[in-house]
């Protein structure tokens, strides 16, 4: 069993694709548009054969506003893994330089990770991790 792809909701899609294909080396698809409904999306795939579906739509609402049965924007976070402790912490040092701001870390987990967590331009958070034991 594997995870296929992760989807999130923004109002930010070509900010939100930038962002993952600047930092993560993702590779965007041509962006889907179907005018009937609206809904535009990116699929984004990573050098591990992950997935990210970024997708946008009139009338999805933000977490605040969200019921149990609608949809609504965002996640609760998502990791990527790299190969060293020195990726991560390289990688820290960057985006903190480019202005994102690093919640925590980069650290040791209790759990066997290394990693600093961050938010993307959505406000979903992010960890990048690699495994040190």
């Amino acid at each position: 069993m594997k995870i296929e792809h992760v989807a999130i909701w923004t109002f930010q899609l070509e900010e939100l694709k930038d962002f993952y294909c600047t930092w993560f080396a993702g590779v965007a698809n041509e962006k889907y548009h179907n005018n009937k409904t609206g809904f535009q999306s990116y699929f984004l795939k990573f050098k591990s054969g992950s997935r990210l579906e970024l997708m946008q739509m009139e009338g999805i609402t933000d977490k605040s506003s969200a019921t149990s049965e609608s949809q609504h924007l965002g996640i609760i976070h998502m990791a990527f893994g790299v190969d060293t402790m020195a990726e991560v912490d390289r990688l820290a040092i960057r985006m903190e330089q480019a202005g994102f701001s690093i919640l925590r870390g980069p650290r040791k987990t209790g759990d066997g990770y290394y990693e600093f967590e961050t938010f993307d331009p959505d406000n979903n958070r992010l960890e990048i991790t690699t495994l040190f034991r």
